[in-house]
């Protein structure tokens, strides 16, 4: 099978994968979930016009002029409005919140006048309209401000409370199911054997699955035996698994068994092999509803290929609105050669020129085993194939690693 393009393999994945069920949620539990349907407010905010001072509600007439002195009536506080309208040469005490007497058009704040004799004398001339907020300033009743697709910030709780919503309609949350595979796994904490290495890739996948809002069911992992690595892939099914995420296997060596093992089990394969650095061995298909998706047992290979392929992915089922990571522009900060045949994804740091561009180094090591070198990337430094020699300040791409 020849290598695939990176955008026809993301597009492979993406084809045919639907946002998964809604189910109502209560607003506590909405942090980072997926709005599945759009969500308009319930009220008008502010309700009524309202001060946004301490201070007097006056009509502006009456306290156009410095020294002017006004009968104070009565008083508004939050919550309390008061029942009388402002007549001329009248004014009411208000706080923060409250609402504006009917009458009043200007509030003058405390600081601006003289209290004595139960009225004020004025020391600033008030405007129509100062230290007012009219009703429907924030937001008006039936005003989407939510949109289907968003996925829930703090702020945008907090939107949805003062919209009047106790409980929102979501995404399912996606739910992933991981497996290594390879004989020569131990896990972190075991001493290996000889030939042997430590489990590393599922720690990273994991929190990037973790992150999006999805699930893990956790496999473990399978020895090099292709009964027991098609028993586990039907356990897999068996649980519920939107996406079962293998890693290492998929290649075509005698140990490899991945490849195998789906296919026993009838997988439709949909690719294998992407023309992309680092990452070529990488594998999709469906087995039945689940998506499967072999990721290469290289650690670096791993992460990359989870970010361009894995979390668009879980983002469409999710029901993202923004389902592919966007890149930005930057600077080179060393001299590069032509690229080859594949979309290269380099391991980079970036510095933040005095005009606030980043200048942009790959690291001096990628070897797809390396790390350490990843650890200290702070972006991937995105080459097109057959891409050109560029020199050192000459626009790069780049795509910024989560946080």
């Amino acid at each position: 099978m020849a290598l695939m393009p990176v955008a026809d393999a993301l597009a492979a994945i993406l084809t045919g994968a639907e946002p998964l069920a809604e189910e109502m949620v209560a607003l506590d539990s909405g942090h980072h979930r997926v709005l599945a349907r759009d969500v308009a407010a319930l009220r008008t905010q502010p309700p009524q016009a309202m001060s946004a001072m301490d201070g007097y509600a006056v009509r502006a007439a009456d306290a156009a002029h410095v020294a002017a002195r006004l009968k104070v009536i009565g008083e508004v506080a939050a919550g309390r409005p008061f029942e009388k309208a402002v007549g001329a040469g009248e004014a009411v005490r208000i706080f923060t919140g409250g609402v504006i007497p009917e009458g009043a058009d200007a509030v003058i704040i405390q600081e601006d006048t003289v209290v004595e004799d139960g009225g004020i004398t004025v020391t600033e001339a008030a405007r129509p309209g100062r230290h007012i907020r009219p009703a429907g300033i924030d937001f008006r009743e039936g005003d989407v401000l939510l949109p289907r697709g968003t996925r829930l910030t703090d702020r945008d709780l907090s939107l949805a409370a003062g919209m009047n919503h106790p409980h929102l309609a979501v995404r399912r949350r996606p739910r992933v199911a991981m497996l290594a595979t390879g004989d020569e796994l131990v896990m972190p904490g075991v001493t290996p054997g000889p030939g042997q290495i430590v489990y590393s890739n599922g720690y990273a996948v994991s929190a990037l699955v973790r992150n999006e809002g999805a699930s893990i069911i956790d496999f473990g992992i399978a020895p090099d035996r292709l009964e027991e690595t098609v028993a586990v892939v039907r356990r897999a099914k068996a649980s519920g698994a939107d996406i079962l995420v293998t890693t290492g296997g998929a290649s075509v060596g005698e140990h490899d068994l991945v490849q195998k093992a789906f296919a026993a089990e009838g997988m439709s394969l949909s690719f294998w092999k992407v023309a992309l650095r680092p990452g070529r061995p990488l594998m999709h298909g469906m087995l039945g509803d689940m998506h499967v998706l072999g990721l290469p047992g290289n650690p670096v290979s791993a992460v990359v290929c989870s970010i361009l392929f894995l979390l668009p992915l879980l983002r469409r089922l999710a029901g993202r609105a923004d389902v592919v990571p966007q890149t930005e522009s930057a600077v080179l900060g060393i001299d590069l050669p032509t690229n080859d045949e594949r979309s290269d994804y380099m391991r980079a740091t970036q510095v933040l020129r005095a005009d606030g561009i980043a200048v942009v180094t790959p690291l001096p090591v990628q070897d797809s085993s390396m790390m350490l070198a990843l650890a200290k990337a702070d972006c991937l430094l995105v080459r097109a194939p057959f891409e050109p020699a560029r020199k050192a300040g000459d626009t790069c791409c780049i795509l910024k690693l989560p946080l």
